[in-house]
């Protein structure tokens, strides 16, 4: 598929059908995110690769524990769907990891000189590259949060060093059409161009 293909077909999907996803697929995804930019080439990433039935019932149950497992959401079309998908990718920040390439021989930083928190933000740029990927293999994904008060059950389920942050989580899968309510594009338009590029100046 053309590059401008997969950009233009990427979309949040959150309803999948029973077919698994093959492993080499997943680890495509996975080695693409690797290829993310990183400052100081840090790399500061993980990501938590749940593909078993097992991994994702578990998952489902330490960050929506209200919702037991083969039961449906109560009327959540969102979660009913999402829970369809039998892949779970969480990407998972280190800043410990950016302070220390940074204070090493050929860099030169504190926390206190970073503009904006880039181990968050190479991270989310990895996330990126599995959902285009995703795209270019005829696969659906959605990228979304995992809920604050639930981030500890979270790491606790899976045993994640507290380095790592979760910064959101993937699902994937084979795309069907979505039976809930519309997403938030089907409600608003793009912006034009001329709206968000500012050429030369404000």
């Amino acid at each position: 598929m053309e590059f401008s293909e997969v950009v233009r077909r990427r979309r949040m999907v959150r309803r999948y059908d029973d077919r698994p996803v093959e492993p080499t697929v997943v680890d495509r995804m996975l080695d693409h995110a690797t290829r993310a930019p990183s400052a100081g080439f840090t790399q500061g990433w993980a990501f938590l690769r749940l593909d078993t039935p097992d991994a994702v019932g578990r998952f489902w149950r330490a960050t929506s524990p209200e919702v037991p497992t083969g039961s449906p959401a109560q009327g959540n079309d969102w979660l009913d769907g999402m829970r369809t998908a039998p892949v779970v990718i969480v990407p998972l920040s280190n800043k410990p990891a950016y302070l220390t390439r940074y204070a090493e021989q050929d860099k030169s930083g504190s926390d206190q000189r970073w503009p904006v928190p880039y181990w968050h933000i190479d991270t989310g740029m990895a996330a990126l590259l599995i959902l285009q990927t995703a795209v270019d293999e005829g696969l659906g994904a959605c990228f979304f949060g995992i809920p604050d008060q639930r981030t500890q059950a979270f790491r606790d389920e899976f045993g994640v060093p507290p380095d790592f942050k979760p910064i959101g989580a993937i699902t994937v899968g084979h795309r069907m059409p979505d039976t809930g309510s519309p997403g938030s594009p089907a409600r608003r338009e793009r912006k034009d161009l001329d709206e968000v590029v500012h050429r030369n100046g404000w």
